[in-house]
């Protein structure tokens, strides 16, 4: 059984919100995390790297994403 910090009656809850939304919504919820997620792994890079530029940063977030090793030549 997998550990959770939420209880049955407040995952209930969310499930039953959740169900009530039109796809629209569901995904306008997902896009808004996304992004909050973003945010965050910019903040993590930045704090890391100052003295990275924004397009350094932004690389940094799609290696991190989309590849587990460095990037290779042809895309620095």
């Amino acid at each position: 059984m997998p550990i959770s910090d939420t209880s049955p009656e407040i995952e209930a809850m969310q499930i039953k919100i959740i169900r009530s939304m039109t796809v629209e919504q569901r995904l306008l919820q997902a896009l808004d995390l996304t992004l909050m997620v973003r945010e965050f792994m910019k903040a993590g890079i930045r704090h890391r790297h100052p003295e990275w530029s924004e397009q350094e940063v932004m690389r940094e977030i799609h290696r991190e994403a989309f590849l587990p090793d460095p990037l290779p030549p042809w895309i620095r």
